[in-house]
């Protein structure tokens, strides 16, 4: 709850410093002595709309802080955490606003976006009066009004989840059909591609391998030659027949050179050996070097094919294999859409059915909740002297969204039999204030976290009525906080604490102060509420016998 403010140099604030308390707080005062603007620089500090100069004339910049105090599992905290602030036992906000119309805010010395206040805002306090454009009045929140009124979370819940499925099923279901249709779009060109891939069969390194063969085929009479001669020279008729003469001549006299042979004998072994393996390896080279002409042809002719279709399709040589593949993996996609496409469209038909299921189990149960809010309201305008007044939630079909197919506005109608309008279109103004209070006396049920600020909401009533008002008022007060800004003396004596708002001449500067009322200033000034500027002993009487009732 708001539990201080502090205001510098705002409009005819020069400084001032309030401290709030749990239950009903009353603001009165002369009109025009300032009460608005200590509206105005909550709703500054809060991020709210509102006047564009606020900086006090002669000042260079106007500032307001307030603090919080949050309960364990206060949403506020959700928000905290989410950008990243940490919260020790109390939350202030600071805002400032310099004489060229920057406005620059802190939220626990940590400087925020106007966006990070707003949301901030929404969860620590609610304005409710004439000109209420973020609250009641606002139809975009009727619906959200009605479903928090009849506890459908968990059927919110359930439709937002078959909203979320069915939007995934659908998504699918158009990529695939976006998919297709680009497919159906190049099927000759596929079917034609994949023929000539499957056709020709090219692997990854044939290119390559084909390349070394050819060049080999072409330089193969240039080195048979001397690749024969070479054979000749290491045969029986060259090194092999000497190194085998060379080495018998030895056997011959290795008994009597007493070991002084053995060495040579080995090495000539493992010559003979080498000989052999070289011998080998120029046998198979002339082998391959053995070809016809229709051989280098056939490989010549594939060579030029694969690299033909290479260069067709853009790619490397080495990449057709792969890119084979994917053709015809896009082909068999094609070939296999109409099953494909008719397990998606099963797909999304279920969860179209899944969630006109959970939509239209949520339209029941708003309008059951319809009933229930009509009847409460109807209840509650009657002490406020507006029992003719007809107050109906109207439940209108809309394009389906994640929250249903419904739309909700409240409308009221003064009389029976008038035409039923919009709250802020067919009410006057004490009827307006008079229609919102009963509305969030209808609504609330645990707002203990919230701070309710409600500005002149007895506007135009009096007598029984206004004392319907302020009951209404400490009613929701009672384990809350309640901010009411009003001219009612009924009102004003149910006020658990009392702040009078005055405005001050001071040569040419004119100021505006709030002062604490203590018992005996209390009564003055609900006397002076109820008789004007002459306060009478019977008017005290009076405000006595108000506050005791």
């Amino acid at each position: 709850m708001l539990r201080g403010l502090d205001i510098r140099n705002m409009l005819i604030i020069e400084r001032l410093e309030l401290a709030f308390q749990p239950g009903l707080n009353v603001l009165t005062g002369e009109t025009g002595a300032g009460k608005s603007i200590l509206l105005d620089a909550l709703g500054f500090v809060l991020g709210w709309r509102g006047r564009a100069e606020l900086v006090r004339q002669g000042a260079d910049q106007g500032e307001v802080t307030a603090w919080f105090e949050l309960s364990s599992g206060h949403p506020a905290l959700t928000v905290l955490e989410e950008a990243g602030i940490a919260y020790e036992g109390e939350l202030i906000l600071r805002r400032i606003n310099t004489r060229d119309g920057r406005k620059t805010a802190w939220i626990n010395d940590r400087r925020v976006s106007g966006e990070v206040l707003r949301r901030l805002s929404d969860t620590l306090v609610e304005l409710h009066g004439q000109h209420d454009d973020r609250g009641l009045l606002n139809p975009r929140g009727h619906r959200q009004m009605l479903d928090a009124f009849g506890g459908h979370d968990a059927a919110l819940k359930k439709t937002r989840d078959a909203w979320r499925r069915l939007g995934a099923a659908r998504n699918e279901l158009e990529v695939a059909t976006a998919k297709l249709t680009e497919l159906q779009a190049e099927e000759d060109y596929l079917r034609h591609a994949v023929a000539e891939l499957d056709a020709l069969a090219p692997e990854a390194g044939e290119e390559g391998a084909l390349d070394t063969q050819r060049r080999l085929m072409q330089a193969a009479e240039r080195i048979r030659a001397d690749i024969t001669k070479a054979h000749e020279a290491l045969g029986l008729q060259g090194a092999e027949g000497l190194v085998t003469d060379a080495s018998r001549w030895l056997q011959g006299v290795v008994d009597q050179a007493e070991g002084q042979l053995d060495a040579s004998l080995s090495a000539i072994e493992q010559a003979m050996l080498a000989l052999d393996e070289a011998q080998q390896g120029i046998t198979h080279c002339l082998d391959t070097l053995s070809f016809n002409t229709s051989e280098l042809e056939m490989v010549e002719e594939r060579l030029f094919a694969i690299r033909g279709l290479a260069r067709k399709h853009d790619v490397l040589p080495d990449d057709l294999s792969s890119l084979a593949d994917d053709l015809r993996a896009r082909l068999a996609v094609l070939d296999n859409s109409a099953g494909d496409m008719g397990v998606m469209q099963t797909a999304v038909d279920q969860a179209q059915g899944a969630y006109d299921a959970a939509a239209q189990q949520l339209t029941a149960r708003r309008a059951k909740a319809a009933k229930a809010l009509d009847a409460s309201m109807a209840a509650e305008l009657a002490p406020l002297k507006m029992e003719r007044a007809v107050f109906a939630t109207q439940i209108n079909p809309i394009d389906a969204g994640p929250d249903g197919g419904d739309g909700v506005a409240f409308t009221v109608a003064t009389n029976p039999g008038a035409p039923a309008g919009p709250l802020n279109k067919i009410a006057s103004g004490g009827e307006l204030s008079r229609f919102l209070l009963a509305l969030k006396v209808c609504l609330t049920k645990s707002d203990d976290d919230l701070t309710m600020i409600f500005d002149e909401i007895d506007r135009g009533v009096g007598g029984a009525t206004a004392d319907a008002v302020g009951r209404r008022l400490a009613d929701l007060a009672d384990g809350g906080q309640v901010l009411v800004v009003t001219h009612s003396p009924q009102v004003a004596a149910l006020g658990g604490h009392h702040w009078r708002v005055e405005k001050r001449q001071q040569a040419d500067v004119t100021t505006s102060t709030v002062i604490a009322l203590d018992p005996v200033a209390r009564v003055d000034e609900i006397a002076r509420m109820l008789s004007g500027d002459t306060v009478t002993d019977a008017a005290r009487e009076a405000a006595k016998a108000l506050i005791k009732v």
